[in-house]
């Protein structure tokens, strides 16, 4: 007999992609993982990815996400407080991050492949709630910048490469471990950081430390230890390390106006915040701000291109779920040749997007050899471009694959597509980008050299690669006019360096049906136009998530 409001029995509804190791069932990162040098960290990568796939994880995500930041700047007597609360979830999850490294593993090991193995878990951490990643990336990338200024390093790179997460909201040096935020831009020149109105008033005859006033429009982690930030001091445009309590025990005045109400990101808090003569330590030489900065940015940059490489496998793994679990108009989506296309068009993005990222974290290992600092300095931009412009056309593709239930906010589909744009934006929008590329190949025509010596590992394997080559060395030709088409320019460029990567690397399905639809003349543009001849099954197999990783 029916109960009062049950119709119908709950059939035909693809179950939730979870209980799985996120990392060994991807068996395209685990392939890049041991090509590009950190094998040795298979096992943490696999206990990392059984905790990204774990039911708990998914729950930690979605409070994290549902429950934001609470801004207080005032205690009930009136006295400023300027504390961010987070909800528990978000605690916990930053807590695992920290221990397993992905704040600052290679700065601690520095062994072949750290960085490598950190990209690897960033990519697989990322699955489960990506706002909580971006102050574990601002302290992983703040390490090179502070290297210029050795005696602030020496104090604060033990703390920040601590693997105990420590939130409380006092003094670094009572801390078991420390967080770092960054504070570059304004509201009046955002990416154009030298339009800063931010003053340093120096403190000494050398101008070690100073005076902050003037405001940021956007500080990322407000609760963090130390901040990196910009200001003109009397020389020039300056790089400071500002840690929110100062040395005689007091807060630093760092008062947050507001948090910002973002689209995606929102475990994150992000915030505008007002320097009322705050005390910061100068890091580097006084003028040399962006000089200072620029490693820091290239690390970030290479942590944009990751998370977007992650967003990007998160939607294949959900899409390729959904349709091995439900049925529509007689047939499993999973076995409609329609479906199949669109699924393996979406896989091959994405196995193109994970190839780029890790093969881009190698040379920030070897960074020392000519050959890979070279190439660092132009497929850094390159790989932040194209992936994060590919990753919100991806997600929304792979939401449409669970139809209406991508489209609720019960699907993690909703907060993954929200995510998508996020690293775009970060560290300099398209623009910026590929304006970047431009001035790498103006300032360090060597290191287009060093591209061209990567793409054509791979010269002669594939005609259509070989005729894309080509046609980006003629587009090239006309420095004239290269400003005009930078996005076209750099396009092409990522194109070429991944169908390169899947031509030496790749199953043969993956690499022609890659060069067939991204460098063909006669291509599609929306994802799900492959061409006839196209196998789709093999694609698809490959990027199950339930599938078992070769021996």
């Amino acid at each position: 007999m029916l109960e009062p409001f049950d119709t119908h029995e709950v059939v035909n509804q693809s179950p939730p992609l979870e209980g799985h190791d996120v990392y060994s069932t991807d068996r395209v990162l685990v392939e890049a993982v041991e090509r590009e040098g950190a094998q040795w960290a298979a096992a943490e990568l696999s206990a990392l990815g059984v905790l990204t796939g774990a039911p708990r994880t998914q729950e930690l995500a979605r409070l994290a996400n549902e429950h934001r930041p609470e801004l207080h700047t005032h205690d009930r007597t009136g006295r400023r407080v300027d504390q961010v609360e987070y909800h528990p979830a978000y605690h916990e999850l930053m807590a695992t991050a920290i221990a397993h490294g992905l704040h600052a593993a290679p700065w601690a090991d520095p062994r072949d492949g750290a960085h490598v193995a950190r990209a690897a878990k960033v990519f697989v951490w990322y699955q489960g709630d990506a706002g909580h990643v971006c102050p574990v990336s601002m302290t992983y990338s703040v390490v090179p910048a502070l290297r210029h200024q050795p005696d602030v390093a020496a104090e604060w790179e033990p703390r920040l490469s601590s693997t105990s997460y420590d939130p409380t909201d006092g003094p670094a040096s009572t801390k078991t471990g420390a967080m770092c935020g960054m504070a570059l831009t304004e509201k009046q020149g955002g990416s154009d950081v030298r339009a800063n109105t931010t003053t340093a008033e120096p403190l000494d005859a050398d101008g070690s430390t100073a005076v902050l006033t003037g405001h940021k429009w956007f500080c990322s982690a407000p609760m963090s230890d130390g901040f990196l930030m910009l200001a003109q001091a009397p020389g020039g445009l300056t790089c400071y390390w500002v840690p929110r309590w100062r040395p005689d025990g007091t807060k630093n005045p760092i008062h947050i106006q507001r948090l910002k109400d973002k689209l995606g990101d929102r475990s994150n808090a992000s915030s505008e915040i007002e320097l009322a003569a705050v005390w910061a330590q100068r890091v580097g030489e006084e003028g040399r701000g962006v000089r200072t900065i620029i490693e820091m940015v290239n690390h970030t940059r290479l942590d944009c291109a990751i998370g977007s490489a992650s967003v990007m496998r998160q939607g294949v793994a959900q899409a390729s779920w959904h349709a091995a679990h439900r049925n529509a108009f007689g047939a499993l989506l999973a076995d409609q040749p329609l479906m199949q296309n669109v699924l393996a068009d979406l896989a091959l993005e994405s196995e193109a997007a994970t190839a780029a990222v890790l093969r881009l974290a190698r040379s920030y290992d070897r960074d020392d050899v000519e050959h890979e600092a070279l190439l660092q300095r132009v497929l850094t931009p390159v790989v932040k471009y194209w992936t994060c412009k590919r990753a919100p056309q991806h997600a929304a593709e792979a939401l449409e694959c669970l139809g209406g239930n991508g489209f609720v906010e019960e699907s993690p589909m909703p907060r993954l597509f929200r995510q998508s744009p996020v690293n775009g934006v970060w560290e300099g929008s398209g623009n910026v980008i590929c304006l970047d590329v431009l001035r790498a190949l103006a300032k360090s025509p060597r290191s287009l050299d060093a591209f061209w010596e990567e793409v054509n590992r791979a010269g002669g394997s594939d005609t259509r690669l070989d005729g894309a080559v080509r046609s980006l060395q003629n587009e090239l030709a006309h420095p004239e006019s290269l400003e005009g088409q930078a996005r076209r320019l750099v396009e092409e460029m990522a194109l070429v360096f991944q169908a390169s990567l899947l031509v030496r690397h790749a199953p043969e399905a993956v690499a022609d049906s890659f060069c067939a639809s991204r460098l063909a003349p006669d291509r599609g543009r929306a994802f799900g136009t492959l061409p006839r001849g196209t196998d789709v099954r093999a694609i698809v197999e490959r990027a199950a998530p339930w599938a078992a990783v070769p021996a």
